[in-house]
């Protein structure tokens, strides 16, 4: 089977990721995508972060009823913080029947070659490629490892989403109902 890896902090995960996720399980030759909850992303700041567990739940929540959608935990049971590169050797020795693609917005393309041996990941999964907004010039247009797939164009930010809840405010339709109850329940954000 052809999986994509969609990896995040997804703190909290919102209806951008689940578009991204569904519609590339859904137009390209992927046959599902798993969402790699991050401890912690070696780029971010950890005091922000909601628990590994929670957001775990929440990524739980929000895919519970798509079949083409799985969420893994591999990045819990690694050192802290994560690389990429040894997530992405991880799991294909766990799942060695599989083969996997990393799925990546295009904003992070600008900032890949500062990943942990960026070259590796292209020639171990390569790209697929999503739109963001105000992604940055890049040098990977013609690379044959780095596939540009066309997806909704979504600019939902969980620190928007974070900062909404930290104030009150309302936050439906951009979570989904079941996440939303789980955040209101547990008071995660206030």
């Amino acid at each position: 089977m052809k999986i994509g890896l969609f990896f995040g902090s997804f703190n909290p995960i919102h209806v951008g990721h689940l578009i991204i996720a569904n519609t590339m399980a859904t137009t390209t030759d992927l046959e599902q995508v798993w969402f790699v909850v991050s401890p912690q992303n070696p780029f971010k700041k950890s005091n922000s972060l909601l628990h590994e567990f929670d957001r775990y739940d929440l990524v739980q929540r929000a895919i519970a009823d798509n079949s083409l959608l799985k969420v893994t935990d591999v990045e819990f049971h690694m050192p802290k913080p994560s690389y990429t590169i040894d997530t992405l050797i991880r799991i294909q020795e766990k799942f060695p029947q599989h083969e996997f693609r990393l799925i990546m917005g295009e904003d992070n393309l600008a900032q890949f070659p500062n990943w942990k041996n960026y070259e590796r990941i292209l020639e171990y999964t390569g790209l697929y490629v999503y739109p963001r907004p105000n992604a940055k010039s890049h040098n990977f247009a013609e690379n044959p490892a780095v596939k540009f797939i066309e997806a909704p164009l979504l600019d939902i930010s969980a620190t928007f989403l974070r900062a909404c809840l930290k104030k009150g405010l309302s936050i439906r339709y951009m979570v989904p109902e079941a996440v939303e109850q789980l955040i209101r329940i547990k008071k995660f954000y206030v």
